[in-house]
């Protein structure tokens, strides 16, 4: 028989109330061991201890707020440089994206790194404890949409843990990052591209974890794990599988494929996985999972005959013993924009219509703020925190009320949000101070086109669709570009696709912001947040700031430059009475093959550095400036045409500009520039490229793709450019 304890509120720093201590006999009583929030050795919960950080949102609430008030509106101003900790890649040359929040426990601080290396420091001096590499198959770099990135840790009972790119989740023992045990999570490993770069959640005594790959056309899941041994206990699945390969895994999906055609493409997979940050309420004991986009994006395409095609896009609440669904909660019925609802959900406590209820907060990528009964599911209110036009509104019941002219399988359409959402994965913070909660918001349309002749293929992107931003879309050849300016010119009403990004505070109740200030012009050009008890409000930026501004009204405090971009979120911890503030930089992601022009790339060395800040410190160090690249003499290649040239553009645009961008220096990007490429390294193109030589640094072969014939038209096309190149440096 379960048994569901309430937990008491959260007792004021200084020492253990008696709620605690009564909690600590109860479950003494019954046998079993603290659950939710990691427990210290003297019994008190971790997330009572203002001085640590335990969770990758503090607590199980994950509102990513510090109780701490030594750094205030007061003196934020004296905020500098503590100390850095230099978080390189061990891949060669190429730096990728560090997107992970740090946790600090005992004394130790730990932080993830791409394809789930794991760092252990000193949190007062940055001194390396110990550093884990997984030793993952470079290959596996191929296998991800959006870079090798990992999102974070969790810790309990001496034991880390930490997903890797290549779809292990494994435990390391705290004291010295040795392996203890890794178990495989994934499914049809051979024949799917799946990865993980999400966290895991450690609910009562096992450990979950979901994984990425929709792009790719994979079935989305989530796994728990005993956390002590390792050994799967549930798995649930998100979307249903092909009815003619045996019945449906779990009840759940019995009711979800009544929202499917029978007829759908079940060879895609369907999408709907779990790759952002989940939730535990020991309160309730219930496990918040956020699933993810579809697969193919066209719903025409995957389930021609409609339906809501659950559990896309939806908030579920799953009992962690089992993995039974206990509600849901569909964001995007029938999604077929890439709205995502796997952003990071906070939980809280809010008085609505003069009674106090337990909700759960999302800003998912298509731009609605929503807030839901957390113990029922219930529908509590949601409104647009960003312009949106894909659905007019959330009804009474909870159902967006979609827009025809978001449908684009007959024609374009202009549509906001975009595809990368109106908030992404950086985490938003809540404060229970001020009520207010911060969302890193973007504000961006898009073209979305569809694609008639969609089929699953194996190894490539699956989406069925295709997004043009609206920078993108003056580079697109005149004859493309023609009806896409059309098509604008015949929507006057809408604003501009450009980008344009903010850091809103946002009221849950009143479904209301109350101030926003712009952050950037270019994509992801604001990171995580972190609220404080000083009435602080802290953000990095993609130019290389840490942005402190007050809380309740916006106003900047002070801005630390560190000349490395800032995704992840920021934490604050204490340790002998001195508050720090800690975070990881370094660019990637989404935008590792192309830049923003205004990010600190464009200026500084790029390259993963975990640094500290507090009170009196001084200013940071900056990284080396960036070097001015030089584009060398091409070589010359037998057999060399102009025709080959032409159709090497199309093998590149479709095989190798996804990761390795476009022409010099308007597209910079953390891979090599092949429109520079030496004759040696154009000697060696093949074996690189259909051989593989390079595949530990992360260039899988793509011999299941191009041919020896495709490679010597794709280097016709790069030599043909990189001779423009050169041409236009020595006219400068």
């Amino acid at each position: 028989m379960a048994v569901r304890i309430a937990l008491v509120d959260e007792p004021d720093p200084g020492g253990p109330a008696t709620g605690v201590r009564l909690l600590a006999l109860l479950l003494a009583a019954f046998g079993l061991a603290a659950f939710g929030v990691a427990a210290c050795r003297d019994g008190t919960p971790r997330a009572s201890r203002p001085g640590e950080w335990p969770e990758l949102g503090r607590d199980f609430r994950a509102q990513r707020f510090s109780p701490l008030t030594q750094i205030s509106v007061e003196n934020a101003r004296t905020l500098g440089f503590a100390w850095e900790y230099e978080a390189r890649s061990r891949r060669g040359r190429v730096e990728h994206g560090q997107e992970a929040t740090p946790i600090v426990v005992d004394g130790v601080l730990y932080v993830s790194g791409p394809w789930g290396s794991v760092f252990a420091v000193d949190p007062v001096t940055g001194a390396e404890r110990w550093r884990y590499d997984p030793e993952v198959d470079g290959s596996y770099a191929r296998r991800a949409c959006c870079d090798v990135v990992n999102r974070g840790v969790q810790l309990r009972d001496g034991r880390v843990y930490v997903g890797t790119l290549d779809g292990f989740l494994v435990a390391l023992d705290a004291k010295n990052g040795k392996e203890l045990w890794r178990v495989d999570t994934l499914i049809d490993r051979d024949t799917r591209f799946y990865t993980i770069t999400g966290p895991p959640q450690l609910a009562k005594d096992v450990v979950v974890i979901g994984n990425s790959g929709a792009e790719f056309g994979v079935r989305g899941y989530v796994t728990a794990y005993d956390a002590e041994s390792g050994a799967e206990r549930w798995r649930f699945f998100t979307v249903p599988g092909d009815p003619a390969r045996g019945p449906p895994e779990h009840p759940a999906l019995e009711r979800a494929l009544e929202t499917w055609d029978s007829n759908s493409d079940w060879k895609s997979g369907l999408g709907g996985t779990v790759w952002g940050e989940l939730n535990y309420d020991p309160e309730l004991d219930l496990l918040f999972v956020g699933t993810g986009n579809a697969s193919p994006y066209p719903i025409w395409l995957r389930s021609p005959s409609g339906g809501d095609n659950l559990y896309l896009a939806s908030i579920l609440a799953l009992d962690p013993d089992d993995g039974r669904l206990v509600w849901h909660y569909q964001t995007t019925p029938g999604e077929s924009w890439d709205y995502t609802a796997t952003q990071n959900m906070i939980l809280a406590e809010l008085e609505i219509g003069g009674r106090e209820r337990r909700v759960i907060m999302q800003a998912p990528k298509n731009g609605f703020f929503y807030v839901l009964d957390r113990e029922t599911g219930e529908f509590i209110s949601a409104e647009p925190f960003v312009f949106v036009n894909w659905a007019s509104h959330v009804d009474a019941s909870g159902r967006p009320v979609a827009s025809a002219r978001a449908v684009y399988r007959n024609a374009p359409a202009i549509v906001f949000p975009t595809e990368s959402g109106a908030h992404n994965w950086q985490p938003m913070a809540f404060s229970p101070a001020s009520g207010l909660a911060y969302i890193p918001a973007r504000e961006q349309g898009m073209v979305i086109v569809n694609e008639p002749f969609y089929r699953w293929t194996p190894g490539e992107l699956n989406m069925g669709a295709k997004a043009i931003f609206g920078s993108s879309i003056a580079l697109l050849p005149p004859s493309e570009r023609a009806p896409l300016d059309a098509l604008l010119r015949s929507r006057p009403e809408l604003p501009s696709l450009a980008t344009r990004e903010f850091l809103i505070a946002y009221d849950p109740v009143a479904q209301a912001e109350r101030w926003r200030v712009p952050v950037g012009s270019e994509q992801f050009a604001g990171g995580g947040v972190l609220a404080t008890a000083g009435n602080l409000v802290l953000q990095g930026t993609s130019s290389g700031r840490l942005v402190v501004r007050r809380a309740d009204t916006g106003h900047e405090l002070a801005s630390l430059e560190i000349g490395t971009a800032i995704m992840a979120a920021p934490i604050s911890y204490e340790i002998d009475g001195v508050q720090y503030v800690a975070v990881i930089a370094g660019l990637g992601g989404a935008v590792a093959a192309s830049y923003p022009r205004e990010s600190a790339a464009w200026t500084y060395q790029n390259y993963g550095r975990l640094l500290a800040f507090k009170l009196g410190g001084g200013p940071a160090p900056l990284p080396k400036l960036r070097e001015q690249q030089v584009t060398p003499e091409p070589p010359s290649l037998a057999g060399y045409s102009d025709a080959a040239a032409e159709r090497g553009a199309k093998l590149f645009g479709a095989q190798c500009a996804h990761c390795h961008g476009g022409r010099g220096d308007e597209r910079l990007s953390a891979y090599p520039d092949l429109f520079r490429l030496s004759a040696e390294t154009h000697a060696k193109f093949d074996a690189i490229v259909r051989g593989g030589t390079l595949a530990s640094a992360g260039m899988a072969s793509f011999a299941d793709v191009v041919s020896e014939a495709d490679i010597a038209a794709i280097q016709a096309f790069l030599v043909r450019e990189q001779a423009a190149l050169r041409a236009e440096e020595q006219t400068r």
